[in-house]
């Protein structure tokens, strides 16, 4: 006979709920978004969808329909109330017996959650502190899968220094992006970020944040540049979905700037804002 074993509890296997036997618990395999909303209005519902499906296809997981999450992240929305909301949803290529080969009969599991965004007003008025992690994660993290050990053991070392956020640096040498945000920098009036490649996600905040810099007159470089570069920017920041624009004004213990969020990185957050009304 099969069996599992849930904590100190044995059960046959064939008695398992399905949700123990999801490949996304036991490989990662699957792809997920996060979006939020502003008093009560969903913000890029569209962008996020179209990545989505992108990642939806690069890992292979067929028979979902995009009309059908759109409609259950509108309904789910609807029914939790929330009018400033984060809204996170998966899809795994679906439950069955652990094997690297996934059977051409699963059927996708698709899983959501809704709740309420944190405040960051102290972080935005302020700013933090960040500090630098080896990238050690695959190589596409262009597909938002379901793979963020990486992402979390550097959270978490960031955590311990007393920092808000990781910013991981390739073996090249170079900054890639933050473990759960796109990172810029800016000089003179010139706003850096590292080019969009496999190692780095095509992030929607990211692509409304460099919008923003445009629309306020800066320059826009997407090219790559080392920790030593960004610990002597004019100013640097952070662009996450729940969060939008978080100034940074101090990177591996240097402060940028005179430690306090710059101008530019300001009229930045405002302008975006102006997209979320």
């Amino acid at each position: 006979m099969q069996i599992a074993m849930i904590q100190d509890k044995i059960v046959p296997a064939g008695e398992l709920d399905p949700v123990y036997s999801d490949r996304g618990m036991y490989f990662g395999d699957g792809v997920y978004e996060v979006m939020r909303s502003y008093d009560g209005r969903l913000f890029a519902l569209e962008e996020h969808l179209r990545r989505f499906a992108r990642s939806l296809a690069a890992i292979e997981i067929s028979g979902v329909d995009i009309e059908v999450i759109r409609a259950r992240i509108l309904r789910a929305f609807e029914a939790a109330g929330i009018a400033n909301a984060k809204i996170y949803f998966q899809v795994t290529h679906g439950s069955g017996p652990r094997d690297r080969v996934w059977s051409p009969d699963l059927k996708p599991n698709f899983f959501l959650t809704v709740s309420e965004v944190g405040d960051s007003t102290k972080e935005k008025a302020k700013g933090i502190a960040v500090s630098t992690f080896p990238d050690w994660r695959w190589k596409r993290c262009d597909i938002k899968s379901l793979n963020l050990l990486a992402n979390v053991l550097a959270s978490n070392d960031a955590a311990r220094k007393g920092c808000s956020e990781a910013i991981l640096v390739d073996q090249a040498g170079l900054v890639t992006e933050g473990s759960g945000s796109a990172f810029f920098a800016v000089r003179g009036q010139t706003l850096q970020t590292a080019p969009l490649t496999a190692n780095i996600l095509p992030s929607i905040t990211r692509e409304f944040a460099i919008k923003a810099s445009r629309n306020i007159g800066l320059e826009v470089l997407e090219e790559s540049f080392t920790p030593a570069q960004a610990a002597g920017a004019d100013e640097l920041f952070l662009a996450v979905t729940t969060k939008d624009i978080v100034p940074v004004v101090k990177f591996d213990g240097t402060s940028i700037g005179d430690g306090k969020p710059g101008k530019y990185t300001k009229q930045i957050t405002e302008e975006f804002r102006s997209f979320t009304r």
